[in-house]
């Protein structure tokens, strides 16, 4: 049987709900997610690339009380392809998802690819990103409000990017196994890092206060009415936290 690159197209009715839950699991391909037009009447919609003799990625789908939940998963069948050393972090299939603004929550996960989000203009509130070994690039809503975000790797880097005007109390864990980790935070916004590294630099702005061996801090933190916790560690890869 051959092992052609094939492409399954995505298209997923809103059904009239008001918020939504997605998890997706690209299996080890390369995986992108951002929004689709303001006002589209599509909940996602996308393309996602398979090998022939892994099969079609399954798909369901629930809708009840306006909540919409959507589950996307990739078939499995081993390593189906070749790579050179130096491409060891990008992942053999590409995975190019759109969804609907108003998605408030987001699972994403790929073995062994990238994964890059850009969720600047929706209203997602917890995300949790992991990537087995590649890169994950992440850019948060630009008025959210009190976020819980997880992104994880094994061996690639990390970045988030907090969106401006995020308001309420929000957490950023972000986590590379040797990769470099980079948070941005928007200018004004108080802010707690706790910043780990194994081999690589901890390298935090002068404005922040450092409190004890790993912890440092905005001096409006503890009144602030916006603010955020950061929790930034790799174990071979410099840590960087920065205003933007």
């Amino acid at each position: 049987m051959a092992n052609n690159l094939l492409s399954d197209n995505l298209s997923a009715p809103l059904a009239g709900a008001t918020t939504a839950r997605i998890d997706i699991n690209s299996g080890s391909g390369n995986l992108t997610i951002d929004e689709l037009p303001e006002n589209d009447q599509m909940l996602a919609s996308g393309t996602l690339e398979y090998f022939e003799k892994q099969g079609k990625p399954t798909r369901s789908m629930t809708s009840e009380h306006g909540e919409a939940a959507l589950t996307l998963k990739g078939a499995s069948a081993g390593q189906a392809w070749f790579r050179f050393p130096w491409a060891a972090c990008n992942g053999a299939t590409q995975w190019q998802i759109h969804l609907n603004r108003m998605v408030s929550d987001i699972t994403a996960h790929t073995g062994g690819g990238n994964l890059k989000l850009n969720l600047a203009g929706m209203a997602v509130s917890h995300l949790s990103a992991d990537a087995g070994g590649g890169n994950v690039d992440v850019v948060l809503p630009e008025h959210a409000a009190n976020v819980c975000v997880a992104a994880r790797t094994g061996g690639g880097n990390v970045t988030v990017d907090i969106g401006s005007d995020t308001a309420g109390s929000n957490t950023v864990d972000a986590e590379s196994g040797a990769g470099n980790v980079v948070v941005k935070v928007p200018q004004g916004m108080a802010a707690r890092v706790h910043a780990k590294t194994g081999l690589g630099k901890v390298m935090v702005e002068s404005a922040f206060s450092r409190i004890d061996g790993h912890t440092y801090q905005l001096a409006d933190y503890d009144a602030a009415a916006q603010k955020v916790e950061i929790t930034a560690s790799s174990g071979a890869g410099n840590v960087s936290v920065k205003t933007k």
